[in-house]
């Protein structure tokens, strides 16, 4: 994707909280960034094969987590 893509699909984030966490994601070589030599500048983030391999723990935690929130509905006490 590109970042205006990428900023476009990740509501509520600034331009710089998005920039620390690209350039951090692609020092953990979770992703790649391609930049295009061209006018006007273009530059496309990717995940990379290790990245790839963590999304199934990620959508674990995130089904967990929409768990807990139709928990806490339910019983705003107990939670």
């Amino acid at each position: 994707m590109r970042y205006g893509e990428l900023r476009r699909a990740i509501r509520d984030i600034t331009p710089k909280m998005l920039t620390q966490t690209l350039r951090e994601l692609e020092d953990d070589k979770l992703i790649t960034r391609k930049v295009y030599h061209e006018v006007p500048p273009k530059v496309e983030y990717s995940l990379t094969e290790t990245g790839a391999e963590l999304i199934p723990f990620i959508d674990h935690l995130r089904q967990w987590g929409d768990r807990q929130i139709e928990k806490e509905k339910l019983n705003p006490i107990l939670c």
